[in-house]
């Protein structure tokens, strides 16, 4: 069976791969069974968690992101396969260099544009470029809507062996999200904290109810009507977590973060509606207010920011 025809056999991740070496002249056969997986769909698996470092593991969920269809785990397998994220980059006997090891004329045609956090100009050492680069050039040979996932990997490295150790990582990396649950009941009073603000005129450093709340100031003072104590600027309530698993569904009380990196947090809300609503103190001379936001870690959010990620207070 050729890759091309596994890749038809479904849109999206084949999860399961069973590789069998032939005795004869050291063929590889691919057995796959499995189903299709969309990367909203799937969290870090306990192996993900111990394998892929943090920094790397979150931008493989933001650059998969850009590629609809694309499940993150595959970026991951591609980034275990070459360098064992990032362990082992030395320049290979092709020329491939960095991380997920790319020929520079290759990364040249998707090294384009710098993500949030990659190096000014693009390198293919620098582990934000090359992942980016990674995710644009597997949607251009396969992997966008899911159409042939085991192709965009077979394009990425000519070796049906490659495919198989790339798609086997992936499989052990993914696990399904757990099945949203009803917020705790300081979650719900949160919201209801916040709700009740809707209307207060928006002030840098405010916390105070009809007067005036910043966003963190108001998300600080939503959870302490619950009794719970948050840090109180944005980064220092993202860092505190608990953090909801990517990929995980929201909840109402849940407070998402937006910025440049996790290390760069600008703007805190909190969730009303799982879907993509939140209520939030947005910025001067607006309203605290309900809108929109994405539910896609690395989508663009604002001016220059993006969607960071989620945490939940209540536990």
């Amino acid at each position: 069976m050729s890759l091309r025809t596994l890749g038809a056999l479904g849109v999206g991740l084949v999860l399961a791969v069973v590789v069998i070496a032939a005795a004869a002249g050291g063929l590889v056969s691919l057995v796959a069974a499995g189903s299709t997986l969309a990367s909203s769909t799937i969290v870090p698996s306990p192996q993900a968690l111990s394998d892929i470092p943090a920094a790397y593991l979150q931008t493989f969920e933001a650059a998969a992101a850009t590629c609809p269809g694309l499940p993150w785990s595959v970026l991951a397998g591609i980034g275990r396969a070459e360098s064992d994220f990032g362990a082992d980059t030395q320049t290979s006997s092709a020329g491939a260099v960095g991380p997920m090891q790319f020929l520079p004329t290759t990364f040249a045609a998707y090294d384009t544009p710098v993500p949030p956090g990659g190096a000014t100009p693009p390198s293919p050492l620098d582990p934000t470029d090359a992942i980016y680069a990674a995710a644009r050039d597997l949607c251009a040979n396969g992997a966008k809507d899911g159409a042939d996932i085991p192709g965009a990997i077979y394009a990425y490295n000519h070796s049906q062996a490659y495919v198989a150790e790339v798609l086997s990582y992936a499989a052990a990396y993914a696990a399904p999200a757990p099945a949203a649950t009803a917020p705790s009941p300081a979650a719900a009073e949160a919201v209801s904290y916040a709700l009740a603000q809707i209307g207060t005129p928006y002030r840098w450093g405010g916390e105070t109810p009809g007067v005036g709340f910043d966003c963190s100031g108001l998300t600080q003072a939503a959870y302490a009507a619950a009794g719970i104590t948050l840090p109180r600027v944005a980064q220092d309530q993202y860092d505190v977590g608990p953090h909801v698993p990517p990929g995980a569904p929201l909840q109402p009380g849940d407070l998402v973060f937006f910025g440049a990196s996790p290390t760069d947090v600008s703007h805190v809300g909190i969730v009303l509606n799982p879907s993509g609503e939140m209520i939030d103190a947005p910025h001067t001379g607006a309203d605290v207010r309900v809108e929109q936001f994405p539910t896609t870690i690395g989508a663009v959010w604002g001016v220059g920011d993006v969607y960071i990620g989620a945490t939940r207070p209540a536990g």
